[in-house]
């Protein structure tokens, strides 16, 4: 598959995102400080950068598990058609949950997921995302926590790709197509 030329330039800084982690973990740890364990539920694949630096943050008991939800495929808009690929290993009924996403856009994907999980009975469920597009919204969700809200820019790093690419910057860049000005 070609694709068009593009760069990336530079949203949120590596040092930026680190510092706000720090943050969110901070007042996660405080909601869920009688917790006897957390379950962190990263949605795969954009969350694993994400997931990974949020969890050393914490100063929780916590447990990891993944779902898999697609809604993009390779491409730049979302299919509005949320897919569970991979469900969760572990059982949630009666234990406190956190869903950890990388970018809220339209909203489809966690509300889809989160009226999923409510299903299964947890004690306690928040979301967290990195990255908040509001201005993509077209359901009526906002997440517990959320890192940073971002124009309606496409943006990779830090775990988010693009048709598989750009997962490894590890900063929020904005993809800009070189035949655009």
């Amino acid at each position: 598959m070609t694709h068009r030329p593009y760069v990336i330039d530079e949203l949120i800084s590596a040092k930026a995102i680190a510092a706000r982690i720090e943050d969110l973990a901070r007042d996660i740890s405080s909601e869920f400080a009688d917790t006897n364990k957390l379950v962190v539920v990263g949605l795969l694949r954009g969350s694993f950068v994400f997931i990974a630096d949020l969890v050393r943050e914490l100063s929780l008991p916590v447990e990891v598990d993944f779902l898999e939800a697609s809604s993009y495929g390779d491409g730049m808009e979302s299919s509005r058609e949320v897919r569970i690929l991979k469900d969760l290993r572990g059982q949630i009924e009666g234990r406190d949950v956190l869903i950890v996403e990388d970018i809220v856009d339209t909203g489809h994907t966690l509300t889809h997921v989160t009226k999923l999980l409510k299903s299964r009975k947890p004690a306690r469920m928040q979301t967290i995302a990195l990255l908040d597009k509001p201005a993509r919204r077209e359901v009526d969700f906002k997440a517990s926590y959320t890192g940073f809200e971002i124009p309606d820019e496409f943006v990779v790093g830090y775990g988010i790709d693009f048709a598989q690419r750009n997962r490894n910057l590890p900063y929020i860049g904005k993809v800009r197509f070189e035949d655009e000005s």
